[in-house]
């Protein structure tokens, strides 16, 4: 969308009534929020009415200004100073804003480009974003720094560079990986996305990367797993596991490898994809002395899992993921096309997927969800990561169905806000900064009019399904303001300016959304 025309969305915006602008209100010298319940993120249970005063980007006060049901004395709340401003979210439920772990800005096969993406984020709460590789770092470190600087509508960004990205040539040793980690952190790298490679390259990079103090990933991708897992990452240094590839294999007890069909190629993704839908099948029983051992070593390591549980669901479910009502108002139709069954768009596998395969899958999901909530249970740090842009997962919308799913596995509300926020600002080494409500640290929060723990869908951009007492259907919740460096924004304005994007481009392109195999 052209600038211009995102102008007037803004200026309309506030000339309806909808409340701040899509383009950010802020920050302002005071800036005081009255009356809100206060998630702060550290398993806390609620509390509230509450007034948090902000002063700029720092929050400077949280004032307890009463009890639920009875009027607050107004000599009892914080004082505006001249300047200052102030935002009623009286009812009102607020949470330290969403950190996602795992998240993509777009893609050129996708067609989504960051003001697209960032606004979904956004528009869903989401305020710090590490992207583990991308489009090159430069492209990553050109849009953190105008996040730092406020000039554009965006979260704060972690950039981690796909391991051995931009070399002249494949990394073939040691010294050459430990050349490679170095010249990353010196052109300002947050940290190393990994894939997996030979034992030998992975020791060095990852000692490396640890003794400059950067973070790491890695998705131990099937090409390298079996003489490199999880376990061998973790003790040279990985800091956070993405997916769950290479903890089954870690969890191996009368193999070494995957039970691969005799005809499986890697190249072909239903092979792959299908193969690792029985992986789990494959490993220690839960709560076997092989799986206790590798649980109990890896919190001993302090190892963060990001499960990104969402980016998979397609596999046990293709119908639920492919026809998410988000699709119709806010898929692009080049994500769309993306999407549909190809032998050549990463992640988008359906050659000939049915039921057999997804009995496999949900199978595949319970054995995972048991390891990933026991972890959490013994103290093993969980983080919230969407993996959006692929399998039919959306920005933002898919952040919110990874809080459902880690309901699904076990977690309490309280624990699933913690693994999206103070979890995620821990592994970040962001901590003292951001990830709850606590004087000193910056101001982002989420704002939403319902409470998200009695239903985590009134987190979504589309609301919850609620029936009024006179039998009127209705939709509830909604993030309304996603607060970013003490700026405002209005959440419900963003996702309006996202549809503004599609609409344009199905104008453009004489687009109709139809299921894979129907024709327009």
């Amino acid at each position: 969308m052209k600038k211009p025309l995102l102008l007037l969305v803004a200026l309309l915006s506030l000339a309806t009534g909808f409340g701040q602008s899509a383009t950010g209100d802020g920050p302002h010298k005071q800036l005081i929020i009255r009356g809100v319940t206060l998630i702060n993120g550290n398993g806390a249970p609620p509390r509230g009415p509450i007034d948090i005063v902000v002063e700029g980007n720092k929050i400077t006060q949280i004032a307890v200004v009463g009890y639920p049901g009875i009027a607050i004395k107004e000599k009892s709340r914080p004082t505006l100073k001249a300047g200052g401003k102030e935002l009623d979210a009286t009812g009102m439920y607020l949470m330290p804003g969403f950190i996602d772990m795992h998240g993509h800005i777009g893609g050129r096969a996708q067609g989504a480009e960051p003001d697209y993406v960032f606004r979904l984020w956004m528009a869903h709460g989401v305020t710090t974003v590490r992207e583990p590789s991308g489009r090159g770092l430069e492209f990553t470190l050109d849009l953190k720094r105008k996040s730092e600087n406020n000039s554009i509508v965006a979260p704060r960004l972690f950039a981690y560079t796909g391991f051995g990205s931009g070399s002249k040539k494949e990394i073939s040793s040691a010294e050459q990986a430990v050349e490679w980690v170095r010249d990353n952190a010196k052109a300002g790298a947050d940290g190393i996305k990994f894939f997996g490679a030979s034992p030998e390259i992975m020791q060095a990079a990852l000692e490396e990367n640890k003794r400059l103090g950067l973070g790491s990933a890695c998705h131990h991708a099937q090409m390298d797993v079996a003489r490199w897992n999880v376990l061998h990452s973790a003790r040279a240094g990985l800091t956070s596991m993405e997916h769950w590839y290479g903890l089954p294999e870690a969890l191996f007890t009368d193999r070494t490898v995957q039970n691969y069909p005799l005809d499986y190629n890697y190249q072909n993704e239903q092979h792959r994809f299908e193969g690792a839908g029985e992986l789990w099948e494959q490993a220690a029983a839960p709560y076997s002395d092989h799986w206790n051992n590798v649980m109990n070593e890896l919190i001993a390591l302090d190892f963060t899992m990001d499960p990104t549980f969402n980016i998979y669901e397609a596999n046990r479910d293709l119908q639920r993921a492919r026809r998410a009502e988000w699709h119709e108002d806010y898929t692009l139709p080049s994500l769309w096309k993306f999407y549909e069954p190809s032998k050549i768009s990463h992640g988008s596998y359906w050659h000939n997927w049915g039921t057999e395969q997804e009995v496999a899958w949900k199978r595949n999901y319970m054995l995972w969800m048991t390891f990933i909530n026991e972890y959490k249970n013994r103290g093993g740090r969980v983080t919230t990561g969407s993996d959006s842009g692929f399998i039919y997962q959306l920005y933002g919308f898919a952040y919110i169905r990874e809080l459902e799913l880690l309901r699904e596995a076990g977690f309490h509300p309280l624990e699933i806000i913690r693994s999206a926020t103070l979890n995620g600002a821990e592994a970040l080494g962001m901590d003292s900064k951001i990830g709850s409500v606590e004087v000193g640290k910056l101001a982002d929060f989420v704002i939403v009019d319902e409470n998200p723990l009695q239903n985590l869908k009134v987190l979504y951009g589309t609301g919850a399904v609620s029936l009024t007492e006179d039998n009127e259907v209705v939709r509830k919740g909604g993030v309304k303001y996603t607060i970013k460096d003490g700026i405002i924004y209005d959440a419900k304005a963003l996702l309006r300016e996202v549809k503004d994007i599609v609409d344009a481009a199905k104008e453009k392109e004489g687009f109709t959304i139809t299921q894979p195999g129907v024709k327009q």
